[in-house]
């Protein structure tokens, strides 16, 4: 007898408001309302540091000289508190400001984490840069476009053998650079040694207490697509506001100080607002993990995951279908995982179904019953959290309802309906650019943003909505049919699982769809390569290819029209570029940008000139 039983979890928002506007709109909100919050983030570290000195805020691995790591490292909420001090009258002293902001260049770890609060409590905004800008690029363009943007006054990085390249070729010779290890022959460089042991004076007491909700806290970067990122201002007001409004949707946070084990980068929203602030807002404890859903480094996350047991699990499509894999057989990882979460939350990409179905049957196996796994709607320039789900039994794309005190606009648009936002959380604008902040905000003051959602159940509007694509990745075919390509896509990664990391559909002013496909690591599984073989020799083996024909047919089978039929599609063995924006370090894929980039292959799919293309049979 299958097992349907959730362990128990409460919903804040179960209840909506609709609202009709002019032809074509409405207003949706939630029943109840938002209640107070902080004026400041530091607030709250404040007010733990007082009541919780001695429980853990943050905690990551030691890195060994072999370059593996070892026992954690821990710093408690007093601790923090005290560094974070010092760390501001370090800055105070070098009269930074909203002008000229701290940068951050390196990864999560605790002294990324400690230069965060001192910015924090001195009221000095900062900024997170995606670390791929600094290791991967090649041309560093990004990094040098984040630099003119915020004009930073210092820039930290965790060791000069890393980031040294990086820092020569963009960051101008005058401006000081904080290192956790090293030293730079080029610029100006300060020890995080120094910095932290700077005396404190009245001037920090004084900094803080001139901060406020309007206070710019951060400043966070789209990660762009056909254009340059944008640098969405984030201050106290919106941060607090939307962690708030989290509370009250997850009321799980307010119940007990919520433990995490993450590895999403602070320089998204998801990583850096959503999980970031969600421990320092509710006195919680983050273990950074230095893992990532990738063969190379998904060892890392699932060691961690064994040792410590977090109350509530945030991951990205990617590392929860490595996560299901695993636990089919891995007692300690399953034992432990599930011991104390009460949610998994997921964001980023489409959840497969045959994902859900395998942490179910894992979840079930060992204690009987089915962690809720959750989801919502949310981007940058909302904090980033706007819309949850209202109960468990959820299903791919579903959205839910917006948190309290968030309004939506739902404008309709050909066929789709843009949603839209206004509310405490959303973002004033993008930092420097006036005429991008304009575009982005309808009359109303409402936010643009570019999701097309649509009813879970028309009949039951407090079920609230799903997920409909983007508005700008939807197309016509020649014929004049429109293509929603989220739906489509989403089909497509879910009949492909676990071999497909994303589909690219194609077929803009063409009389079929096509899709150009990214396959995962798993692909070389169909194989009997050696795993040395080249990836473009894996994508061109009879058994590669006789499996995703065999997809293809199934999905021409099962499409209803020209619109939803996919008539032609390719294997790409090029990986996703991060210098074109093709790819995030979440590791989700940029529509927009692969199709701008990839142009000459779109037109020989559809013209039948390229290698090993599979057409769909009839």
């Amino acid at each position: 007898m299958s097992v349907t039983k959730f362990r128990d979890i409460k919903f804040g928002v179960t209840r909506v408001k609709l609202k009709q506007g002019v032809p074509g709109v409405e207003y949706l909100s939630a029943e109840i309302p938002l209640e107070k919050f902080a004026d400041r983030m530091a607030d709250q570290l404040k007010f733990w540091a007082s009541k919780t000195p001695e429980r853990i805020l943050f905690a990551r691995r030691i890195k060994l000289a072999d370059g593996t790591s070892g026992d954690w490292k821990h710093i408690t909420y007093g601790q923090a508190f005290t560094y974070a001090r010092h760390i501001a009258q370090g800055l105070i002293d070098r009269k930074l400001n909203e002008q000229h902001p701290v940068l951050i260049l390196s990864e999560n770890d605790l002294e990324h984490a400690l230069i965060s609060l001192g910015c924090m409590l001195a009221g000095i905004p900062f900024c997170a840069a995606s670390p791929a800008y600094s290791t991967i690029s090649q041309d560093f363009d990004k990094l040098r476009h984040i630099i003119s943007t915020i004009t930073p006054g210092l820039v930290f990085a965790a060791n000069s053998a890393k980031f040294a390249k990086a820092i020569a070729n963009a960051v101008p010779l005058n401006t000081e650079i904080v290192l956790t290890e090293g030293f730079l022959d080029t610029h100006k460089t300060t020890s995080f040694e120094q910095l932290i042991n700077t005396p404190i004076t009245q001037a920090v007491d004084e900094h803080y207490e001139a901060t406020g909700p309007n206070t710019i806290v951060k400043f966070l970067f789209t990660s762009g697509s056909t254009k340059l990122p944008k640098a969405v201002i984030n201050t106290n007001l919106m941060w607090c506001a939307n962690q708030q409004q989290m509370r009250q949707s997850m009321p799980l946070l307010a119940e007990a100080p919520p433990v995490l084990v993450d590895w999403l980068p602070w320089n998204h929203t998801f990583g850096g607002n959503h999980n970031f602030g969600l421990v320092i807002y509710n006195g919680g404890t983050l273990y950074i993990d230095d893992g990532k859903p990738t063969p190379l480094l998904m060892h890392e996350t699932l060691r961690n995951l064994r040792e410590i047991a977090p109350t509530v699990y945030f991951n990205v499509p990617t590392g929860f279908e490595e996560i299901a894999k695993v636990m089919k057989t891995d007692d300690v990882l399953r034992k432990n995982l599930l011991s104390k979460v009460k949610m998994f939350f997921y964001a980023g990409a489409s959840l497969a179904q045959p994902i859900w179905d395998s942490l179910y049957e894992s979840q079930e196996k060992e204690i009987g019953e089915r962690i809720a796994m959750t989801t919502g709607l949310g981007m940058t320039e909302s904090g980033p959290f706007a819309l949850f789900v209202t109960n468990p039994n959820v299903r791919a794309a579903d959205l839910g309802v917006p948190a309290p005190g968030l309004e939506i606009k739902l404008v309709k648009d050909k066929d789709k309906t843009e949603v839209r936002y206004k509310g405490p959380n959303v973002t004033p604008g993008y930092w420097r650019s006036p005429e991008e902040t304009k575009a982005h905000f309808d009359e109303e003051g409402f936010f643009c943003t570019g999701d097309a959602v649509k009813w879970i159940d028309e009949k039951d509007i407090h079920q609230g909505l799903r997920f409909d694509g983007r508005i700008a990745e939807d197309f016509k075919l020649a014929t004049g049919t429109f293509v929603s390509v989220g739906p489509l896509r989403a089909k497509i990664i879910s009949t492909c699982s676990p071999f497909i990391q994303d589909a690219v559909i194609t077929g803009l002013d063409q009389h079929e769809v096509g899709a150009m496909i990214f396959t995962t690591p798993l692909v070389r599984n169909l194989t009997d390569l050696p795993s040395s073989a080249p990836i473009s020799e894996v994508l061109e083996c009879p058994k590669v290819l006789a499996y995703f024909q065999d997809k293809l047919n199934y999905l021409s089978k099962s499409s209803t029209g020209s619109a939803t039929r996919v008539a032609r599609l390719i294997l790409l063995s090029e990986p996703p570029s991060i210098d074109k924006g093709e790819i995030t370090d979440k590791g989700s894929i940029n529509q927009r940008a692969v199709l701008k980039h990839r142009e000459k292959l779109v037109q020989g799919l559809h013209a039948g000139t390229l290698r090993n293309i599979l057409n769909a049979g009839d």
